[in-house]
Parts: C-alpha cells; structure tokens; sequence
C-alpha cells in the first residue's frame, strides 16, 4: 500500500529544472491525505455510496497533478501552473466533503484557533525543533511521516479524522499557494521554456562565433610568429634568409627544417 522512495535522477544537462516532486512538502502532504482518505471512505463511508468514489479520486487528483506539474515544468510554465492549480482545486473539493461529512452527522468540526488545529499544525515545527541530528522532515518515507499523524488519522472516533484531514489539506492548500506564486514569478522573471530556448541557442551561436575569432586569432599570431622568425633566421653558410621546408627524402621525410632561400646554390639549413 505504501509506495517505496525512488530516485528521480537525470544526467541530462537542461534548460529548466524539472521532477524532485518527491522532496516537495505539497507533494508530501498530499500523499498522506489521498492514503487517510482511501482508508476513511473504507471505514466511515458506505462502498455504495458515490461520495467515496467522488472523495478518492478528488485525493488522487490533488497527489497526482502536483507530480504531473511539476514534470511539465520542464518544457512549459503554463502547464505546470494548471496542473498544479487542478491539484489546488482538487483538495478544494475534498476539503468540502470532509465538511460535509461532518456536517451531516452533526459532528463538531475543530475552530481554526482551537487547541486540536494547532496540535496538528504543529507536528512539522515541534519535529523540526526536536530534532538533533538535522533530520529534514522532507528525508523521511512515507511511512515515518504517517506515523507522526497516526495518532489523528488512525483514531476511532469518526469526528477526529476527517477534522484532522482537514488540517492537512489546508496546509497543503498554503503550501500550493505558495508553489504557485513561485512558478508566476519565474515566468515573469525568467520567461517561459521557448524564450529560454531561444536564448540559449542565440547565446551558443555567439560562442562558437567567439570562439572562431579567438581561433582565427591565434591561428594569426602563429602564422605571424613564423614568419617573424623566419625572417630572423640567417643562412649559417652564406647569410641568407631561411624558409620553412619540408623534406621530401633522407632520413626524416616529412619532418620539417629551416632551408637557405637560395637554394639550390646555398644548402645551408638548421633544424625547426
């Protein structure tokens, strides 16, 4: 039932960032309510009725769209805001009908100030506080931060749960909030992948162009070098100036040396 931890890993240089869905807090979050809510409806929730259908796929939505997103990201901020915006809408959704459940029961749901809400609210700070080996709550499994909420999502009383989920999905809701404003300003910021694209492209037609100079700078400087030093070269025979040659026979053909210009008169020659 629980899903194992696995590696999202990519050697692939890109343009724009993309998957890690895994560390996200909204991710996470999500997670815990799609499994307490699966678990809920089979408890507290007639299999006949729609609602568990309805409440499990509105879980599976706001879990699922987050990682969909956040995949999308690579190529397209639209898309990567609108899934996680269905994600939003989604846990709007069950948000209701956890309220609704409540409400229909005549059972009390927790006031956004009570001691219950911040009891729940305050697992994520206490953990981080307590904690003396700077384990991130984000590091943990699945399983580990289930249990940090057992205590409510676990409970028998059929009041306590669904009040419980509620908290999370208000914290999820905060925290795809924030997601949002993020992926916005970095649209605003950064432009959206074709611009980036193009840009890019354009900035690696002006290395290669730059690189060709630099090239065809040295390239210039060798060849002015060589002449420069060939022009200081003198016939150790006769005086002469020497040119660069290349031997065609003896006992190094091919190799290079400096000859006398006036060959054939002169066979005056030093190595290059």
């Amino acid at each position: 039932m629980w899903q194992s931890k696995s590696t999202e890993s990519s050697s692939v240089a890109r343009i724009r960032k993309s998957g890690g869905y895994r560390k996200l807090a909204s991710f996470q979050t999500a997670t815990i309510i799609y499994d307490t809510t699966v678990w809920f409806c089979d408890k507290f929730v007639d299999s006949r009725s729609r609602t568990v259908d309805q409440m499990i796929q509105a879980a599976r939505s706001g879990r699922q769209n987050i990682a969909e997103g956040s995949r999308a990201g690579a190529t397209s901020s639209q898309t990567e805001l609108r899934l996680v915006n269905v994600a939003r809408a989604s846990l709007e959704e069950l948000l209701l009908d956890y309220e609704d459940f409540l409400r229909h029961r005549r059972l009390t749901l927790w006031p956004p100030s009570g001691p219950e809400v911040t009891a729940v609210r305050s697992v994520a700070s206490n953990w981080k506080r307590d904690r003396s080996d700077l384990t991130n709550l984000t590091d943990l499994s699945d399983q580990q931060r289930w249990a940090l909420y057992s205590s409510w999502l676990d409970h028998v009383d059929a009041a306590v749960r669904p009040n419980a989920t509620i908290c999370l999905i208000h914290q999820a809701n905060y925290l795809l909030d924030q997601q949002i404003d993020a992926i916005e300003k970095q649209f605003i910021d950064e432009g959206g992948y074709s611009e980036q694209l193009a840009n890019a492209r354009l900035q690696k037609r002006a290395e290669s162009r730059m690189n060709g100079s630099l090239t065809q700078s040295a390239n210039n400087q060798t060849s002015s070098n060589d002449s420069q030093s060939a022009a200081s070269l003198q016939c150790p025979i006769c005086g002469a100036l020497m040119a660069l040659r290349t031997a065609k026979s003896g006992r190094n053909p091919g190799s290079q040396f400096w000859g006398c210009t006036k060959y054939p008169q002169c066979t005056g020659s030093t190595p290059v």
